[in-house]
């Protein structure tokens, strides 16, 4: 149902979603996306245990909002049942979404030869054969979803496009941007994917009025964002970010820490991460959180 696949008010605040498709058509990529929106996902859960782990959610008190399972013919023996589960959620108020992957036999053949891997209902048999047979066992399984993904001319960019489409939340398809303040004479952030030094800009530190204030005092804000190059160092790299951000969206990447450096992450790293942070909480698609790791630390 894809962009009109509207949200529902499920039993429990409880969502549930059945993954399963064609060996190939890209169950794996689809059970990652899941995750990145926050989904918890079960890879291979045979059909009839499938109500007891939803339950098992429901039970968490909301910890647990939304669950996918991801179905494969390695568990064909329970296939039958399967139908049965999802019309016993239904019946339990969960209304399970099922999506179904596939792609055409060419382009399963391609995939398969590229990876030089078998298929897992190939047997003895030729390739072409286990697609068939695969394709066969699970047509039950299409015909009832919701979601059917062809997947035969679909990058991995633009199948994580309809995923997110289909199954994520306003929130959920948000890149997550941590402004992180630090300073330098305790070392870089490990964990920043960008790094500014912003020592550029003269140091509050040397005013005898300011050393004692940080930069989330009035006073020190001001001075700093009022000195040569500061407005047009935040102008200049708030334009950059949008860039770099919409490229990391296409490629789903949801988590971006921005590091700014000065001297003792006291004074300018402090009242420029506000400043960006501020600016990029205007931005569409971006959640901002700011961190100053070395306040208080002299």
């Amino acid at each position: 149902m894809s962009g009109d696949m509207v949200e529902q008010e499920h039993k429990s605040g409880m969502e549930v979603a059945v993954v399963s498709g064609l060996s190939g058509a890209g169950r794996s990529t689809a059970a990652k996306c899941l995750e990145d929106l926050g989904w918890f996902v079960v890879d291979n859960l045979p059909p009839e245990l499938i109500a007891t782990m939803v339950e098992l959610g429901a039970q968490a008190r909301g910890a647990i909002t939304k669950v996918a399972v991801v179905m494969d013919v390695r568990s064909r023996a329970f296939t039958e049942d399967l139908s049965s589960v999802i019309k016993d959620l239904d019946a339990r108020g969960y209304k399970p979404r099922v999506l179904f992957l596939e792609a055409t036999d060419a382009v399963l053949v391609r995939r398969f030869e590229a990876v030089r891997r078998g298929h897992p209902m190939q047997g003895d048999g030729r390739l072409a054969d286990g697609i068939t047979a695969e394709r066969t066992l699970l047509s039950p399984l299409r015909e009832e979803a919701d979601l059917v993904l062809d997947t035969s001319s679909l990058s991995v960019h633009d199948l994580r496009a309809k995923i997110e489409d289909a199954f994520g939340s306003e929130s959920s398809t948000q890149t997550r941007v941590t402004v992180l303040s630090f300073g330098y004479k305790y070392g870089l952030p490990m964990d920043a994917d960008l790094v500014m030094d912003i020592r550029f800009l003269p140091n509050p530190f040397w005013i005898p009025e300011l050393r004692e204030h940080t930069g989330l005092d009035t006073e020190v804000r001001n001075y700093v964002l009022s000195q040569e190059g500061a407005d047009e160092f935040l102008d200049r790299y708030h334009q950059l970010l949008r860039l770099i951000g919409a490229g990391y969206k296409r490629e789903g990447k949801r988590y971006l820490t921005l590091a700014v450096g000065c001297t003792g992450g006291k004074h300018r790293s402090v009242a420029i991460s506000e400043e960006l942070a501020k600016r990029l909480s205007t931005e569409d698609g971006m959640a901002v959180k700011v961190v100053h790791r070395d306040l208080g630390r002299e």
